[in-house]
């Protein structure tokens, strides 16, 4: 594990600036902290892919935290739903950070990048003619925990992209959904980083994870407002973009 207390300020600068972006995104629309951060780490600064995954849920705890008692002072959470998905994201995501830290799991990345893409234009599509349906309770909340956080551990990010957009696919209230996916996503990133803990040790958390926590800090509270005073429909066009645009560019830089 790298002695923190040789770091240079202007070293750990870059990295809270993108844990507070990451984080402002991530708590006002459920989701991007772990694509954002992870893409930087891996794309910028040469991290390998298992390190940037460690490193980022290490982060995630400290963010997740605050961002999740952000949602619920703000009232944004639905407990209900929170209990159905958080029991299988954990499960989903000590199974995901065994497998990255065995096998590579980077093979279904851009099958699952693009059901994403595809994902985030149906939402874009929805917002354009919002509101058409009422909120209703989404029915398939257990699989999309699995799913959403073995993909999120093996992947160094993907909770909120897969069990946040296919929650309001199914018809979930935009700002409670938004809320609940980041208060779960608190226990799965618990649990995650103490298995990459005992599978790689402590050397897989950089120095760049101080940044991120700092700046990640600083940004929870304010996702968590804008979640809650941004109108439904614009909640929902947000995160079809950014799932489109993050998703379509995760699939081009696998491409090239």
């Amino acid at each position: 594990m790298p002695d923190f207390s040789q770091i240079a300020l202007v070293d750990v600068l870059p990295f809270i600036a993108v844990g507070f972006l990451a984080q402002l995104v991530d708590g006002a629309l459920g989701m991007a902290f772990g694509v954002i951060s992870s893409t930087v780490m891996v794309a910028l600064l040469g991290v390998p892919p298992a390190h940037a995954s460690a490193g980022v849920h290490f982060a995630e705890v400290f963010t997740t935290g605050a961002s999740g008692i952000s949602h619920a002072a703000a009232r944004n959470i639905d407990w209900r739903l929170f209990r159905k998905l958080a029991i299988p994201g954990v499960i989903g995501g000590v199974a995901g950070a065994w497998v990255i830290g065995t096998v590579d799991a980077s093979v279904a990345r851009p099958l699952v990048m693009a059901y994403l893409a595809v994902i985030g234009v149906s939402l874009l599509w929805r917002a354009w003619r919002f509101p058409l349906h009422p909120s209703r309770d989404p029915r398939l909340v257990g699989p999309l925990g699995l799913a959403g956080g073995f993909l999120d551990a093996a992947g160094g990010g993907g909770w909120g992209p897969v069990t946040m957009s296919n929650l309001l696919i199914q018809g979930g209230n935009p700002r409670t959904t938004i809320g609940t996916v980041n208060a779960a996503e608190f226990l799965l990133t618990a649990s995650v980083s103490a298995t990459f803990i005992a599978t790689m040790g402590l050397a897989a958390f950089t120095a760049a994870t101080v940044g991120l926590v700092v700046g990640g800090l600083a940004a929870a509270p304010f996702g968590a407002l804008i979640a809650r005073r941004a109108p439904p429909r614009v909640l929902l066009g947000l995160v079809g973009a950014v799932l489109t645009i993050t998703s379509a560019f995760s699939l081009w830089s696998w491409l090239r």
